[in-house]
């Protein structure tokens, strides 16, 4: 497993790999919709047929968990993070950046310990290949559900523990604890899985490593795009299990 630089501010360790993919997926994402409606016209065609068609790819998900007026206010959410999540995916199969490293940097973390186990430092990658983004993602979600929901109807949010019996309330408890786990790792798993096998076929022998190399990169983009589809159903799922009308 490749290194990544690290900072310390005020107490707190940075990945500067981690941070560097977070804000160049960010600013992808931005400049993307940008670009995608300047100049809208009632007769759309070109790029802005194609962003319509994102909008109503996403909003056939929050439709899904949510009645209009609901799924309209969350269409930007969900938009948002899926955009995010394709670009941050699909960051990794396009480039990726590793240095040798032939002596420690403690100045980046890396010392001579660290450097006996591998010499490659990893400067860009897919942001989703790093747990703590996706766990970072997940647990935001989360938090925003149980909030949302407290907050819609807090007698009704308190009660769902104890239906249909009270003694349920532990296996409630465990099913709520799961959701971010499992949301974060499937995301996590599946993306740092393909960079892996990506690194290792790129130092293979070009002539041996080729084809499977472009294929493994071809079904990358492939799931990249439905990890980022199946992290925003989860997400909408998990809103609209606290905010929806029952």
């Amino acid at each position: 497993m490749d290194l990544t630089p690290k900072v310390k501010f005020l107490g707190l360790t940075f990945d500067v790999t981690l941070m560097i993919g977070t804000v160049v997926s960010a600013l992808i994402v931005m400049l993307i919709v940008l670009f995608m409606t300047r100049r809208l016209s009632m007769r759309p065609s070109g790029k802005q047929n194609l962003m319509e068609y994102i909008i109503d790819f996403v909003s056939g998900i929050t439709g899904m968990m949510l009645e209009k007026k609901q799924a309209a206010k969350y269409l930007s959410f969900a938009l948002t993070t899926f955009l995010f999540i394709l670009v941050a995916n699909m960051l990794g199969v396009i480039v990726m950046i590793t240095s040798t490293v032939h002596g420690p940097i403690p100045s980046l973390g890396i010392t001579q310990s660290m450097l006996a186990k591998t010499d490659t430092v990893s400067w860009f990658k897919s942001p989703t290949s790093d747990i703590n983004l996706t766990v970072a993602l997940a647990g935001a979600i989360f938090l925003y559900c149980h909030f949302a929901g407290f907050f819609r109807s807090p007698g009704g949010y308190l009660k769902h523990y104890v239906k249909p019996y009270w003694w349920m309330l532990p296996l409630h408890l465990i099913d709520e604890l799961s959701k971010p786990a499992t949301h974060a790792a499937r995301l996590w798993a599946n993306i740092f899985a393909g960079e892996v096998l990506i690194l290792i076929l790129r130092e293979g022998a070009f002539y041996f490593t080729a084809i499977p190399l472009f294929a493994w990169m071809g079904f990358s983009v492939f799931v990249g795009c439905i990890q980022a589809y199946i992290f925003t159903v989860l997400a909408m799922v998990y809103i609209a299990q606290k905010v929806g009308d029952e």
